[in-house]
C-alpha cells in the first residue's frame, strides 16, 4: 500500500472503499482488524481511524464493542443508498459552472451513444456508467462533496456485486444517460438535474426487485 502525504487513515479508507467497491468483502463480514491491518501494512490505530469513519458513514456497523462488520443489504437501506446519491449528484451538477457543461456535452452524448446496450454484464455496466458520471461531475469543485458521492456510492455498489455478480446481465436504460447530455447540449441544466435524479431513481426500481 502506497503511502502518500495525506493521513493514513484516508488512505485506509479510500483503500477499503475500493475494495468494497470490487465486491472483496461480502455483507454482514466481521472485520479482523490484526489479520487487515497486517494485510494493508498499517498499524491498528490508523486502521481504527478509518473504520470509525466508515461506520460513521454507514459501510461498516459496530458490533456492539466487538468490532466492526460490513452492514448486511436490505432492500430499505438500498433505497435509501440511491436516494442519497441522486440527490448529492443532482447537487453537483447544479453545482457546476454551466459552461463547461455545454462544453463536455458532446462527449457525454458520444460515450452514451457508444454504449446504447439495454442488457450488459454488471462490471461492464459499472465500467462506462463511471466513466460517464466521472465526466458529468467533472465541473463540480466541491471536493468534500464528491468524496461522499465516492462513499456512498461504495455503499450501494454492494448490494450489485452481491446480488448480480460481476459476470450477470443486468438490465439499464441507455436513453437516460442520452437525455441527460442532449439537455445540457441544449443549454437547460436544470432538466438535466430532474433527468439525472430520474436516472438513478428508475435504476433503483430496475435493481429492486432482485433484492429477497
Amino acid at each position: 500500500m502506497p503511502i502518500e502525504r495525506r493521513p493514513l487513515r484516508e488512505q485506509i479508507r479510500e483503500e477499503l472503499l475500493s475494495r468494497l467497491d470490487r465486491g472483496d468483502f461480502a455483507a454482514g463480514t466481521d472485520i479482523n482488524e490484526a489479520s487487515l491491518a497486517a494485510d494493508l501494512g498499517v498499524s491498528r490505530t490508523p486502521l481504527r481511524e478509518a473504520l470509525i469513519t466508515l461506520a460513521g458513514e454507514g459501510v461498516l456497523e459496530s458490533n456492539q464493542g466487538r468490532g466492526f462488520r460490513f452492514a448486511p443489504v436490505s432492500r430499505r437501506e438500498f433505497r435509501e443508498l440511491c436516494e442519497i446519491v441522486a440527490a448529492l449528484e443532482s447537487l453537483a451538477l447544479d453545482c457546476s459552472d454551466p459552461a463547461h457543461l455545454r462544453s463536455i456535452a458532446p462527449d457525454l452524448l458520444k460515450l452514451a451513444q457508444d454504449f446504447p446496450d439495454d442488457v450488459a454484464e454488471q462490471q461492464v455496466i459499472e465500467r462506462h456508467d463511471d466513466e460517464w458520471h466521472d465526466l458529468l461531475l467533472s465541473g463540480c469543485r466541491n471536493e468534500r462533496l464528491l468524496d461522499l458521492i465516492t462513499s456512498v456510492k461504495a455503499g450501494m455498489r454492494r448490494y450489485a456485486h452481491l446480488i448480480a455478480g460481476d459476470d450477470a446481465p443486468l438490465e439499464r436504460e441507455a436513453a437516460e444517460h442520452r437525455r441527460i447530455a442532449e439537455f445540457l447540449l441544449t443549454g437547460e441544466p436544470a432538466k438535466a438535474v430532474q433527468a439525472l435524479r430520474d436516472n438513478w431513481i428508475n435504476g433503483m426500481e430496475r435493481m429492486m426487485s432482485r433484492i429477497p
